[in-house]
């Protein structure tokens, strides 16, 4: 049986031996003198990388397991970009790239319950970009020290389900107001509709500074398909000037030439460090209040909230918010109605935002096209269609 030795300086006298698992030869580790530590100051060797993630909340990635999907578990027929199924998952592409149907799935590597998929329907022929992007504020990455000499790598693995053989590429994109950079992963897969662990580790950008608010700071993007202005540039290895004609420059798969084609996508992590260590595991309502910031529904007949008008037509109300939001929140919904003295008044104007604060968990929205007495008390209840407040990057 293999043993790990942990043996002090060449002063000492003592020897520990502990048994270690899963090796097949003896290892052993010599302690420091006192003018140093176990652990030195780098933060890219492997024994650093597995004690620092051991802790705290390694994974910069949100619901990095697929298993939030406030929007619901499918979307079908689209073309257009937008957010459809699994929260803070994008599906970056134009309308000439294919119509697609995304699904949240149940079929995923062990240790993981779902997936995000994505099933082209009708055959794309042109258009310049078709992706799968997920997105970071930039205040999450600032402990990176990107634009430092200090900056530190990161390592990406992430499991993937593809109909097709052969070469896909990855993005990582540091965007700033000064101007983006880019690093690109370019991965194989080696057996058609099989679940396949992918892990690459990206340097620190030591070039550019991030912005450190609540906007863009990273896209990390997998690309489907591209039929122009995407290819034409080197594959870049290392931290560059974003370049569109080098995004899908290294594949030789392409999702969504075909109705046959699929990909999927879970188990994603992106972690400080050069090890890939094992997958941060997050409960069920943790990840849906990390996506929250981002995005949140208020259901239809949910119940009543109360108001003030405020002239003719228009009515100021407060609604509880799960956790406060990224940023002023935009808004989807059908119709309200409106009640005063048992008397009831529909409306199918959109709400707009009253005010917002950052750190606020209640929202102020005005709700417009009713018919009302000023400075009177109403009550406001949403009908027709759930109320989506959107606070995505």
């Amino acid at each position: 049986m293999a043993k790990v030795k942990i043996q002090g300086h060449a002063s000492g006298t003592g020897v520990l031996t502990v048994t270690a698992p899963n090796t097949s030869t003896d290892r052993t580790i010599t302690l420091p003198d006192s003018t140093d530590t176990l652990i030195g100051a780098a933060t890219t060797d492997a024994l650093t990388t597995r004690v620092n993630g051991a802790g705290g909340r390694k994974n910069m990635i949100i619901n990095g397991a697929m298993q939030v999907a406030q929007r619901g578990t499918s979307q079908a027929g689209y073309t257009a970009g937008g957010y459809y199924t699994c929260d803070r998952w994008f599906h970056d592409k134009d309308g000439s790239t294919g119509t697609f149907t995304m699904t949240q799935e149940a079929d995923a590597p062990d240790g993981f319950k779902n997936s995000l998929k994505v099933n082209c329907t009708t055959a794309g022929s042109s258009g310049a970009y078709n992706a799968i992007q997920t997105r970071l504020e930039s205040q999450d990455t600032a402990h990176l020290a990107y634009g430092t000499s200090s900056a530190k790598a990161i390592t990406l693995s992430f499991w993937v389900k593809v109909s097709q053989t052969g070469n896909q590429q990855m993005n990582l994109i540091h965007h700033a107001d000064a101007g983006s950079r880019m690093i690109s992963f370019v991965y194989t897969i080696n057996q058609a509709n099989t679940w396949e662990k992918k892990t690459v580790t990206f340097a620190g950008d030591t070039t550019r500074v991030g912005d450190d608010d609540n906007t863009i700071g990273f896209y990390l993007e997998w690309f489907l398909s591209s039929y122009s202005g995407r290819t034409g540039s080197a594959v870049q290895t290392s931290w560059g000037a974003y370049t569109n004609t080098a995004r899908f420059e290294g594949a030789t798969i392409s999702i969504g030439d075909s109705t046959s084609d699929t990909w999927q996508i879970t188990g994603v992590q992106l972690e400080v460090g050069s090890t890939a260590t094992d997958f941060e595991g997050r409960s069920y309502g943790e990840e849906l209040a990390l996506c929250q910031r981002y995005f949140q529904i208020l259901q239809d007949n949910a119940g009543y909230f109360a108001g003030n008008a405020v002239g003719s037509n228009r009515i100021d109300t407060g609604i509880p918010l799960a956790v406060p939001l990224r940023a002023t929140p935009s808004f989807k919904a059908n119709g309200y109605l409106t009640h005063r003295s048992g008397n009831a008044n529909s409306s199918a104007n959109q709400a707009t935002v009253g005010s917002y604060n950052a750190n606020s968990t209640t929202l102020k929205i005005r709700f417009g096209g009713h018919s009302v007495t000023d400075e009177v008390a109403y009550v406001i209840s949403i009908t027709s269609e759930d109320l989506l407040i959107d606070s995505e990057l």
